[in-house]
């Protein structure tokens, strides 16, 4: 099997409980990674540094990647990816869990379908602890599809990731916020291959705040920006344009117990 990294990236933001759980949904992995490329997107709380070198000491395949000031997801990742030392990458959150074989299950399809660049799967989304599961969010199979998927909605989950890195850095890397679609859209129209395996291989956090991030004027910018993008990249038409920018308008300007309503009721499977 080939040697693969884990990019991962915290902010003083995030809970140093949750952080453990993650490592150690890593480390305890049918395989285990090479190394584990862990950005600290600038200054960040004791509670999360004891944390880091609680485990770095335990685990020296940890690298971490030191930044002066926070810069965004999208631009520590693309800083991390620089001291990746292997082609094929997994992104992980510092608030999610990966199941046992997840790195098993992908790095076995990666390895067996060369022309394959970006690989995720399915993702259960749980609060407070995983057998509290609210729904699985899947998305389609197949390149074909997953291209006509991507129009509309993110056509990968990016929690549950697999890419090879060159044909990342090939794409220009990560966005500005929302990160990673910008990219999966550039790649899509760069000729990239993609899939999603048809189950779920990671626990990912939820909560009401999730879903209050995807709405307000600010986020209406930022995903209105989005659109235009991918329209003049030729991704998606006027008239497609035209229809996200309604859609996505009304979503992020609804109170957030009815836009948590539509994600929850229409936008997800049930367990």
């Amino acid at each position: 099997m080939p040697p693969f990294s884990v990019l991962m990236s915290v902010y003083y933001k995030e809970n140093p409980a949750f952080l453990q759980e993650s490592l150690d949904s890593i480390f305890n992995q049918s395989l285990k990674p090479d190394e584990i490329v862990l950005v600290q997107d600038g200054p960040l709380t004791s509670e999360l540094y004891d944390t880091i070198n609680k485990y770095s000491r335990l685990h020296p395949e940890i690298k971490s990647v030191v930044l002066a000031k926070n810069s965004g997801l999208g631009n520590a990742l693309n800083e991390g990816l620089k001291y990746c030392s292997h082609d094929i990458v997994f992104r992980m959150d510092t608030d999610d869990i990966a199941k046992p074989n997840r790195f098993q299950t992908q790095l076995e399809f990666m390895a067996s379908h060369p022309d394959i660049s970006v690989c995720s799967s399915w993702v259960e989304e749980f609060e407070e602890n995983i057998n509290n599961i609210k729904g699985i969010k899947k998305v389609p199979q197949n390149h074909e599809d997953i291209f006509i998927y991507g129009k509309n909605r993110c056509p990968v989950n990016h929690p549950a990731v697999v890419f090879r890195k060159q044909d990342v850095i090939n794409s220009g890397g990560y966005g500005q916020f929302p990160e990673d679609y910008s990219l999966w859209a550039r790649m899509l129209m760069n000729g990239f291959k993609f899939h999603n395996i048809q189950e779920s291989l990671l626990w990912f956090r939820s909560s009401k705040d999730v879903y209050k991030r995807r709405g307000g004027i600010k986020y209406l910018k930022a995903i209105l920006k989005l659109n235009k993008e991918m329209y003049k990249i030729g991704y998606i038409s006027y008239l497609q344009y035209s229809k996200l920018f309604i859609i996505r308008s009304i979503i992020s300007l609804v109170p957030n117990s009815f836009r948590s309503f539509v994600y929850k009721k229409l936008l997800r499977s049930s367990n």
